[in-house]
């Protein structure tokens, strides 16, 4: 995974789709998500870690935008 795109395709797979209509909270959501799916075994760990870091990554970027 590359791209938050990625990522959401990737929890499509699971039944999850996420729109809440802000921008922070979608990401804040998927990462939920992504970490409930790694601690039941669903994701391995190397993308979860990838995925975990795009989506941190993303959110400090949209933070900052804000201010």
């Amino acid at each position: 995974m590359k791209t938050i795109y990625e990522i959401q395709q990737f929890l499509k797979q699971f039944g999850t789709f996420i729109y809440v209509g802000d921008r922070v909270s979608d990401l804040e959501l998927m990462e939920s998500e992504l970490k409930e799916l790694y601690q039941a075994q669903l994701v391995e760990t190397r993308e979860f870690q990838t995925a975990l870091l795009i989506l941190r990554h993303e959110i400090q970027l949209e933070k900052e935008k804000s201010k």
